[in-house]
């Protein structure tokens, strides 16, 4: 059997409670996926996105929708090993790549201020582009679990806001177009595992700032969180299924506060009432 089946199989077999179900669980419980989609895997080259591409490819071949697939990557600026390495992983996985270049590296480089927010503005940006130009009318990304409740307590702790990465949403800038996340419940440790069980290596992080200390403080502040979340998870062990369900359960009568698009309403306002 060829090595990219025997990987097709450990998803479905070996992993199927750890991320097969989860994948599948998502895809129905925010309804991710609809009769005729066309959808646009984006594959940056990690550990998650080329597991998503794998999860996408058997679902559309055992899932009872149907749907087409597009497997797009975008090179940002990856220098010439790390471009390589995600040819050679896709061709050896038989995942059928379209590639397309940006100078996003270049062009943010020398941001000072939230370059990585930016660089991701403009990922996005380009994905959706590409996306639609292939006649896609949603793209895929491979953010798990745990870039969930990461997100959740980096915005609660550093931004002063409570909010969450969604399931899915619609583009604001690109009409008729959405952006699903269909490994939303599928834990890291359990992507990782898959990587190590079929002996698979991926890019680890590509980006130029992750290698600038002077531009690492969104990186590292990611990093502070899993490790936060580590040492919470010492003194209780469900702190991050509660983390998660957190936003599941909000109580909008205990809120000072709360907006709803560009609507603020005050716990004030209808007090007396």
């Amino acid at each position: 059997m060829e090595e990219y089946r025997l990987i097709e199989k450990s998803i479905i077999k070996k992993y199927r409670k750890e991320i097969w179900h989860p994948f599948v669980k998502a895809i129905d419980e925010y309804q991710m996926i609809k009769e005729n989609d066309k959808i646009a895997v984006c594959i940056s080259g990690g550990k998650d996105s080329i597991l998503l591409a794998k999860c996408m490819q058997e679902l559309q071949r055992h899932g009872r929708i149907h749907f087409d697939l597009e497997f797009i990557v975008m090179d940002p600026g990856y220098n010439k090993e790390n471009r390589q390495l995600i040819e050679d992983n896709c061709k050896l996985l038989n995942i059928p790549i379209t590639i397309f270049e940006t100078d996003i590296f270049n062009s943010v480089y020398n941001i000072e201020n939230n370059p990585c927010y930016l660089c991701a503005r403009m990922r996005r940006g380009n994905l959706y582009s590409k996306a639609k130009e292939l006649g896609c009318n949603k793209i895929a990304l491979g953010h798990h679990f745990d870039d969930v409740i990461e997100t959740i307590l980096m915005s609660l702790l550093y931004s002063g806001e409570f909010k969450t990465m969604m399931p899915k949403l619609h583009s604001t800038n690109f009409e008729n177009m959405e952006l699903i996340r269909p490994l939303y419940l599928v834990r890291e440790k359990d992507i990782i595992s898959f990587k190590n069980y079929n002996h698979l290596t991926f890019l680890n992080c590509a980006c130029r700032f992750t290698e600038d200390a002077s531009k690492k403080e969104g990186y590292s502040k990611r990093q502070e969180i899993k490790e936060l979340i580590r040492e919470l998870k010492k003194v209780n062990p469900y702190v991050e299924y509660n983390i998660f369900r957190s936003v599941e359960n909000v109580n909008l009568n205990t809120l000072i506060s709360y907006k709803k698009d560009n609507n603020a309403t005050n716990f004030l306002d209808n007090y007396e009432k």
